[in-house]
C-alpha cells in the first residue's frame, strides 16, 4: 500500500552503489492527497506533529519528514482497514520512551 501511494522510498543497488529513490510509478491522487492529509494533520494532531518534529530534529528536511509521517498514517490506515478497528492516535504515535529513564546502569 505504500509502495502503491508513493511514500515507500525505491531502492536501487548495484554492486558498488546503493540509491535511494523517489518512486515515479505512483497512484498521483493518492500520493496528492496524501500529502495534504500529512501536512493538514500536523496542526490537529499532536501525535503526528511530535513525529514531524522529531524527524526534522533528526536532519530531515520538510519534504522528507512529511513523506515519512505519510508513509507511517498509510501504515495506520492499512492497520485499520486490515484488523477493521477505528482509528486510534494513541496506538498509531505512542509516547516516545525517555532515554534517560532505560538507561542501564
Amino acid at each position: 500500500m505504500k509502495a502503491y501511494a508513493g511514500s515507500a522510498p525505491a531502492t536501487r543497488a548495484s554492486g558498488k552503489s546503493v540509491a535511494v529513490l523517489a518512486r515515479r510509478v505512483k497512484n498521483q491522487r493518492l500520493a496528492a492527497v496524501g500529502y495534504v492529509w500529512a501536512f493538514a494533520s500536523l496542526t490537529h494532531s499532536d501525535g503526528a506533529r511530535a513525529h514531524y518534529d522529531r524527524r526534522r530534529a533528526a536532519g530531515d528536511r520538510h519534504t522528507a519528514a512529511q513523506r515519512n509521517l505519510f508513509n507511517r498514517m498509510i501504515g495506520c490506515l492499512h492497520h485499520c482497514l486490515t484488523r477493521r478497528v477505528h482509528y486510534n492516535e494513541n496506538s498509531a504515535f505512542p509516547a516516545p520512551l525517555d532515554p534517560q529513564l532505560h538507561a542501564v546502569a
